[in-house]
This record gives structure tokens, sequence and C-alpha cells, in this order.
């Protein structure tokens, strides 16, 4: 099989684990089962396929940098795993647009002086298959430019992040009439706190339990929760979370989801606690307490090593448009919400070619 040529918008914690994933499973070539990743053969592409062309970024700590460096540049404060030897890219500098709300202003150094590269030309240049988004959350215009760009440029799209282009019909749209794949929205962690309150979600509503209440709150230390304390940027982060939990339940419930607090101690971990109250047999109370600890970064880096083979097997079908398979099975806020199971099963079919999208 081919490479698969991908780039970077957003060289941030989630970019770093994705690329030491990379890194770290590029050898295997058994069939033995791989944490995180539905296989390591996923329609006879592996990890190591994957070959980073190109990086897009605005703090001068990392544009100019070969990626393999910038990865490791401040504020990113993810977990090390794999040592990436040079990739031989060099992180360009991107526009800033919405990209940078109050909080992430005096973290994030940019070098004002630097020239915005032409993002088209280096994605052509590079001969990019794949644009993958990890703007920070809230930055609405940005990722819309990018997505358009990945368009100019003939790529395929993952977002990654709450804003709405897979989901939304206008772009679904315009990647079909562009021949191209688009999947997202809003990565969703191998086991973050988002899937986990939906498979518990459904548990009791499949065993006929009446949930009355939930609630997620989530803490973290690194500057997409920094980020996030501008409650201006955080509207379609609550619906994306709230969504994927909402569609488990066939009625109303009051819901309250989405992050809570910047703990500058946590770095890139991620704590959740999620709470969900209801009744049983003879209206008797019952109430499910979960917390979950989690390096933040890590847990989505397998699942978008998947989109990006799902993505490559669309490109290869020449498939347009979204795909419904891969972006309910990865993101929370796919065009269709499905069970996690039920998602996982969709994958499987795209792999063998029974279900089209």
């Amino acid at each position: 099989m081919s490479k698969i040529n991908v780039a970077i918008v957003g060289i941030g914690n989630c970019a770093s684990a994705l690329i030491q994933g990379v890194n770290f499973y590029k050898d295997i070539s058994s069939e033995k089962e791989i944490p995180g990743l539905l296989h390591v053969n996923f329609g006879g592409y592996r990890p190591g396929d994957i070959k980073f062309v190109g990086a897009f970024d605005v703090d001068a700590r990392k544009v100019g940098k070969d990626l393999s460096k910038a990865i490791k540049m401040k504020p990113n404060n993810t977990r090390t795993f794999s040592e990436v030897p040079n990739l031989g890219v060099t992180v360009k500098r991107g526009p800033i647009m919405d990209g940078l709300g109050k909080y992430l202003k005096p973290v994030v150094k940019v070098d004002k002086n630097s020239v915005e590269s032409n993002v088209v030309n280096v994605l052509n240049e590079a001969e990019a298959d794949i644009l993958i988004n990890y703007l920070p959350v809230g930055s609405e215009e940005a990722s819309r430019w990018y997505a358009e760009q990945a368009l100019k440029a003939e790529c395929a799209f993952i977002n990654c992040i709450p804003v709405f282009i897979a989901s939304n019909d206008a772009w679904e749209n315009k990647f079909r009439s562009a021949g191209l794949p688009v999947a997202g929205d809003d990565v969703m962690s191998q086991i973050g706190a988002t899937v986990l309150h939906k498979t518990l979600a459904k548990l009791l509503v499949d065993r006929g339990v009446n949930i009355d209440e939930s609630y997620q709150l989530n803490i973290g230390g690194d500057t997409d929760f920094l980020n996030m304390l501008e409650q201006e940027r955080l509207q379609s982060k609550r619906i994306s979370k709230t969504s994927a939990v909402r569609a488990m339940i066939p009625y109303d419930v009051p819901l309250r989801i989405g992050p809570s607090d910047y703990v500058d101690f946590l770095d890139n971990k991620k704590i959740c606690y999620i709470r969900i109250k209801g009744r049983y047999f003879g209206d008797t109370p019952a109430s499910i307490e979960a917390k979950l600890d989690i390096w933040d970064a890590p847990n989505s880096g397998g699942v978008i090593i998947d989109a990006i083979r799902a993505v490559k097997l669309a490109l290869d079908r020449k498939i347009a448009g979204t795909l419904t398979s891969i972006s309910s099975y990865a993101f929370k806020h796919p065009p269709t919400q499905l069970p996690a199971s039920v998602a996982k099963d969709w994958v499987e079919e795209f792999i063998i070619g029974k279900r089209e999208r």
C-alpha cells in the first residue's frame, strides 16, 4: 500500500501524541492487537504507513523547527512515550484569526514579524492526502478557513475540534462536490469522559432504569483547559459533548456536561467526574458516581490513527462527503449519533466494503 501523507494544523498535545504513536507502532508487522487501535492492519494500512508531510502553528517556539522538535516545545505538556527522530518537516506559520482566546494569548508566544505561509501551496508541494485540524477550542473562523484550504488543495479533512464541519450539511455538500471525504467533529477519546458517560447512560436505558438527571465535570492542566476558561468559546463544545450523551437517552432529562476548571499542575492529565441519578423498579432511587483519571492527548492518538486510515480508504475508493461510520465511532458530534458498539460495527463493515460510508 502507498504512504498516507498527512498535514496537521495546531502542533499541541494531541498532535504530539499522534506523532509519537505513529513512531511507537511504526514497525509493528504482526496482527497482534494494539491498545487503542481497531486493527493493526486497517484495510491494508498500518500505523507505519502514515507519513507526516506538513505542519502549521503560530507559536514562535514551534514555527521553523522540525516537527519532531516542535512537539516538545512549551506550552505542550503531555507525556513522552516515544522519541521521534527528525521528520524532515518544518512547522510553517499559519494565520491566527480567532485561534487564540484571551487566556491563551499570554501563553502562546507569537512572532508577529514572521510571514504567514501559503497553506494551499504547502499542502500541494507536500502532496498531502489529509489535513487534520487540531486548533484550540473556539477556533470557529480559523477551522472553516483551513477546511477551505483543504478543499482548494484537494485534501481530505479530519476535524478534531468542536466546530461543526463534517456534521454540517453545507460543508458536507462542499466536500462531496469536490470529490473529497471529511470526518469529524470533535474527537472522542479511546476511554474518555464522553464515551464513558454515553456507555453508562445507554446501559441504564437498556436495563430499564429511568434516568432523572446527570452531570459530567472535567478538570485539567493543559492549554485546552486554560482556553476553555473563556466561556464564550465553549458553546460548540458543550453542544458536542451534551448531544453525544443525550442521544443515548430517548426522553428529555436535565444534563450538564462540560469543562469546569483549569488546574495548572495537572499538566495534560484530565480528571472527570460523572454522576447519574435514576429510578428502577418500584421507583426505587439509584445513582452512579464515576471518576476517570487519564492523560488526555494519548487518549485520542489511536482513534485518529484509525480515522486517518479510514479517510485514506475513502480516498482510494473515491468516496466523497462525510464518512458516517468513522465519524460516529471516533467523534463526539458526528452526523449520526450511535452507541459505541454499533459505531464500531459500522466501521468494520466500511473496512471490508459492506458499508459505503
